[in-house]
């Protein structure tokens, strides 16, 4: 495991502590500066290929939530009236992204990206990214086995109409790598869409410690809508958010990253 690490949006090194969200050994804290809540001392990627592979972790918090976590009444039933059930966004994607080549970081083995688009991924899981590179391959495209803040760069710039990141920007350690790789990667006027549990929803202040957001040591950053335009805009992105009704009692921040100017 790693030392106290500086704030992986604005790299400010003092931080203030969340106690009640960090079970020892782990330290999750919310930056001074920024107010970007993340965890200070991850464990590094050999780590998360295998021992923290995602998909292990998935599984032990389905275990011991017995599948989700449970709401109060109330929350639940407004969820229901909203109608914020878990909806997919791949019916939205050929708009979104011009029917053409898209990027999907952290791909796992979910395959995201529908016909007739053609897609690519970055994989850190090595038995994961086995699977999505033989799925890819049959439709044109492939995986890169990597860290996603790394294996970006091996993509040439303004390749992709749009990228994906479902459910993998919270496990990112280099944020704003990742994110500047994303914004070299993608083509002008391009997009990225985002889905990333909401650390400002009204489930998480109610359930508290036992909220389904929380994955211990792979989710290393927790956004709020805020911290998520703010790191956004640093890295040359502006947010459209999806889920604007009933985001609140939402356990999750669905979003499109569009790219704009270059980021000073």
């Amino acid at each position: 495991m790693t030392g106290l690490r500086p704030c992986p949006s604005c790299d400010a090194t003092e931080a203030t502590p969340w106690p009640a969200y960090s079970p020892d050994p782990y330290v999750v804290a919310r930056c001074d500066s920024c107010d970007l809540t993340y965890l200070r001392n991850p464990v590094d990627y050999v780590a998360l290929e295998e021992d923290f592979a995602w998909e292990k972790t998935y599984e032990e918090k389905k275990v011991a939530t017995k599948g989700s976590t449970s709401l109060s009444p109330a929350i639940r039933s407004l969820r229901k009236k909203l109608k914020l059930t878990h909806k997919s966004n791949q019916h939205r994607m050929g708009q979104w992204f011009n029917n053409g080549k898209v990027l999907d970081i952290g791909c796992g083995n979910l395959m995201n990206v529908p016909e007739p688009m053609t897609p690519y991924g970055i994989e850190l899981s090595k038995a994961l990214h086995a699977y999505a590179d033989d799925w890819m391959r049959k439709r044109g495209g492939y995986c890169v086995h990597g860290a996603g803040a790394e294996a970006i760069w091996d993509f040439d710039p303004e390749m992709f109409d749009g990228v994906v990141m479902h459910s993998y920007l919270e496990h990112e350690v280099d944020l704003m790598g990742v994110l500047k790789g994303v914004w070299r990667a993608l083509k002008p006027g391009g997009a990225a869409y985002v889905r990333v549990p909401n650390f400002g929803s009204v489930n998480r202040r109610v359930i508290g410690p036992k909220w389904c957001g929380f994955r211990y040591p792979d989710h290393v950053t927790y956004f709020t809508l805020d911290s998520l335009r703010d790191v956004a805009r640093r890295a040359g992105f502006a947010v459209e958010l999806i889920n604007r009704v009933g985001l609140a009692v939402d356990d999750n921040i669905k979003a499109l990253l569009r790219k704009g100017p270059a980021p000073a």
